[in-house]
C-alpha cells in the first residue's frame, strides 16, 4: 500500500541550558552551521541548524542532569564519518552512554546517537532544499 503523503522531520527543536555552547559544538563537532536565529535578546532566543536542530534558550531554563530531562529521548544524527566526530566530540566534556561508543550525553543532559551514513547520504539530504 503507498501512502500519497511522505514525510521527514524538517528540524527538531530543544530546550537548552546553555545555548552558545551547542551552536559551538553542533557546529565544531558535527559540521552543523547556523541557518537561521532570532535577534539576539529576543524571548526565546532561538537558532536553526542546517541538518535539522533547533535550539532553544529561555530565561532560567534548568535542564535535568540525566537523560531523563523529559525533551526527548536522543537525537539520531548521520554524519559522513563518524570516528571523527567521535574523536572531536571528546574534547567537549561529553560522556559515553552504555548503549554504545557511539552515544554520546552533553553536559546538560541532551542523549545523540552518531550513526555512520554510507555513501552520499549526508550530502544529498543537506542539498534538499524544502523552503526554496
Amino acid at each position: 500500500m503507498t501512502n500519497a503523503n511522505n514525510a521527514y522531520v524538517e528540524h527538531v527543536a530543544i530546550r537548552v541550558a546553555d545555548i552558545d555552547w551547542h551552536v559551538r559544538f553542533f557546529r565544531e563537532v558535527l559540521g552543523m552551521t547556523i541557518r537561521e536565529a532570532t535577534p539576539e535578546g529576543q524571548v526565546p532566543y532561538q537558532v536553526w541548524t542546517i541538518g535539522g536542530v533547533q535550539l532553544m534558550s529561555f530565561p532560567g531554563f534548568e535542564a535535568a542532569p540525566s537523560n531523563d530531562a523529559g525533551r526527548l529521548a536522543h537525537l539520531g544524527i548521520m554524519v559522513e564519518d563518524r570516528e571523527t566526530a567521535l574523536a572531536a566530540a571528546q574534547r567537549w566534556n561529553v560522556k559515553e552512554l552504555p548503549q554504545g561508543r557511539n552515544w554520546l550525553q552533553l553536559p546538560d543532559g541532551l542523549a545523540i546517537e552518531l550513526i555512520q551514513a554510507h555513501g552520499d547520504a549526508v550530502a544529498e539530504a543537506l542539498a534538499v532544499q524544502p523552503r526554496a
